[in-house]
């Protein structure tokens, strides 16, 4: 806006000049007036080419501008914080590299085969508390989560669900099942893993997972500790295509 005013003023100004100058009689024109046009059209010539300039930077920084804005605003969904509820951690990464972080950083242990038991030890202790563990099975990995928390206060119940370190679409391919069995009694809990990419609070808070109150827990224990065992299975797609 500001290169346009000078250019209008500079235009209007020296034009008026280079007028009055050249349209007047020759007669009456001397040799001052002839330099007075010169400098005239030499400022117009100057006006007009720091406009074109001036136009022409100011494109290139909107032009320079526009192609670094998506730069500064883009963001990879694909990027997971840190998914061991045992430490405070700031980590975030693909879920590529989730199982080398989880191992290298937490000391998270793997349990191997299809069909395994976890032993959560120590359940008398306060809420929250969280138990953590990973499953290693029919070529992926699995995360259990088994947390002690208040949802009412005064009353703090278990939650324990099954996530795939993969995608959604990994993990449709997927059963898992968390059984309970002591004293001749059995607590079976099926259904699909959630993926990682999903946020562990919001399963617990949907309540899709395996859920236990306090007195159903100390049914299940032994000395304080609580036996899950834990079995994976494919879909019958899934194998199906496996076999292929």
């Amino acid at each position: 806006m500001l290169y346009m005013l000078v250019f209008v003023l500079g235009l209007s100004g020296n034009g008026l000049v280079i007028f009055t100058v050249w349209w007047g009689p020759w007669a009456k024109r001397c040799s001052a007036d002839t330099h007075i046009g010169n400098l005239a059209l030499a400022d117009l010539a100057f006006v007009y080419v720091s406009n074109r300039h001036a136009v022409g930077q100011t494109s290139t920084e909107q032009g320079s501008l526009h192609s670094h804005h998506p730069l500064e605003t883009v963001h990879d969904p694909q990027l997971i914080p840190c998914m061991c509820p045992l430490f405070s951690c700031q980590w975030e990464g693909h879920v590529e590299v989730v199982v080398s972080h989880l191992r290298q950083t937490h000391r998270i242990n793997i349990l191997h085969g299809a069909e395994i038991v976890f032993l959560a030890t120590d359940m008398h202790l306060p809420a929250p508390t969280d138990w953590i563990i990973m499953h290693s099975c029919l070529g992926h990995h699995f995360l259990l989560v088994l947390r002690k928390q208040e949802k009412y206060e005064g009353h703090p119940q278990f939650f324990a669900t099954m996530m795939l370190i993969g995608t959604p679409t990994q993990a449709d391919n997927f059963t898992y099942r968390l059984e309970l069995n002591r004293n001749q009694r059995r607590l079976k809990w099926e259904a699909t893993p959630r993926s990682v990419l999903e946020c562990v609070d919001s399963v617990i808070s949907d309540g899709d997972c395996l859920v236990l109150n306090t007195s159903l827990a100390q049914l299940f224990s032994d000395n304080g500790s609580l036996a899950i065992g834990i079995a994976i299975t494919a879909s019958k797609v899934h194998a199906a295509e496996a076999e292929m």
